[in-house]
């Protein structure tokens, strides 16, 4: 299927103004990329399972810092009938040693927060394509350097932001590119999930839970919860902007320009604590994070959008989208839609879901059997498929650079607003004014996403 076939079965082409240079060069010429994994927790082995299923790609290495990972990935591979991957193991820094020895095409880094600059960085210098876990830096400089080391040289740097790909938040991107919302005025979503049985992980409870983190702990516990105890801020925002940044086109003709952030007192960890375990210590820390974190942002054309961090209270998952224009609405919490003069009642929600049968976005409507059995519902097939397949292309990724810095610098921002009475913050133009002239290229045709 080409591109302008692609355009025309979705009925996308009036977005279609630009697309960036494809070669197919290095496909034709390497059979398969070689490719690292920096991290194989949780999440970094999700990510080998995707790799295992392909016959393009060999994972010739696999670090990190504890046994026990290493050891569930080595029965990933020995599952799958591969290779055992060289290992990389002994500190923080044996992913250096990984970048010096292997001859690699790219890497993906699904390590804990902190260490996602220096390793992207430094994997970047390497001459290496980085597909990166959410998260691209713990302060607004590092963003900065992240961007300036890709643009240096040459080699481009992804978020894999999964969500980005959710069926439904695609469904909705066709949509919004045929003028069915009109003109966009305002947008939500978030991260609103309950974690605390991530952030408090004995390893004793089958899907985590008890009262512990940091060493004694488990998975995440080990150390993203130290972050609720040290810093406010929205967290974790990538999940949400990242789709609301398609919608709104930002760094492709619009931008994010400032932001304001608000916090909730921080009362739902420690009464987890004290509800599971009466008396224990872990219930007297004072929580930094909010339990309710609410950031609304301006945009250079006029929208308006909203995030939510609310990770610390009982409470079903939700991202809370809400893509609303001149036309109608979309809301993901009520699984409702409404468009003016189409919907079945005036005034009455529609089912959502018989809105995305009829305009399921064509990536989904091909590929659909492919992605199926993939995590959180088959999108991170979609973002890990389109990261390889700009790998064998040689060419930009889906999400790029400055898309990916974008969505992240929103943490150590929304921390200085609150640090400063909930003042008003600028957002950097990390695109240094070239987002007048870039176009939309996320998923307007199949030749990577």
């Amino acid at each position: 299927m080409n591109r302008r076939n692609f355009i025309k079965s979705g009925s996308l082409a009036a977005a279609a103004t630009s697309v960036l240079p494809n070669s197919n060069v290095f496909a034709q010429e390497k059979k398969k990329i070689r490719l690292a994994f920096i991290g194989v927790g949780l999440r970094g082995r999700n990510h080998v399972a995707l790799a295992l299923g392909r016959d393009d790609i060999d994972v010739v290495a696999i670090c990190d810092t504890q046994e026990e990972p290493l050891a569930s990935c080595r029965k990933q591979f020995q599952k799958a009938n591969k290779k055992l991957p060289k290992e990389y193991t002994g500190g923080i820094d044996a992913y250096k040693k990984l970048l010096e020895k292997e001859k690699l095409d790219a890497v993906v880094i699904a390590t804990p927060w902190q260490f996602h600059k220096d390793q992207a960085v430094d994997a970047m210098k390497a001459g290496l394509y980085v597909g990166c876990e959410v998260i691209a830096g713990l302060t607004v400089e590092d963003h900065w350097e992240v961007v300036k080391t890709s643009e240096q040289t040459g080699k481009p740097y992804m978020t894999l932001e999964n969500v980005c790909y959710r069926r439904d938040v695609m469904a909705v991107l066709n949509m919004v590119r045929q003028d069915l919302f009109g003109e966009l005025i305002h947008l939500e979503g978030g991260y609103q999930h309950d974690l605390r049985e991530v952030l408090f992980n004995d390893g004793k409870h089958p899907y985590g839970g008890g009262v512990e983190y940091g060493p004694k702990a488990m998975s995440e516990a080990q150390w993203r919860t130290q972050f609720n105890i040290d810093q406010d801020g929205d967290l974790y925002p990538t999940h949400g902007l990242g789709p609301l940044m398609h919608y709104a086109n930002i760094n492709h003709g619009n931008r994010l320009t400032n932001m304001v952030t608000f916090s909730s007192k921080a009362r739902g960890l420690a009464d987890y604590v004290e509800k599971t375990s009466p008396g224990h210590p872990n219930a007297k820390i004072k929580y930094k994070s909010g339990d309710v974190n609410t950031t609304l942002i301006n945009c250079a054309n006029g929208e308006t959008l909203l995030l939510s961090h609310d990770v610390h209270l009982p409470r079903p998952y939700s991202i809370g989208f809400r893509v609303q224009g001149t036309e109608g609405i979309w809301m993901d919490l009520n699984n409702g839609l409404y468009i003016e003069g189409k919907s079945a009642k005036p005034h009455v929600w529609d089912d959502a879901a018989e809105w995305f049968k009829k305009y399921d976005h064509p990536l989904w409507a091909k590929y659909a059997n492919d992605a199926a059995g993939a995590g959180h519902g088959g999108m991170d097939w979609f973002v890990f498929n389109a990261f390889i397949e700009s790998v064998k292309q040689q060419k930009q990724t889906p999400i790029d650079v400055y898309d990916s810095v974008t969505m992240s610098v929103i943490t150590p921002l929304s921390t200085i607003s609150l640090a400063e009475g909930n003042k008003s913050v600028e957002i950097p133009d990390f695109t240094n004014g070239k987002w007048k002239e870039r176009k939309a290229v996320f998923a307007l045709d199949d030749s990577g996403f």
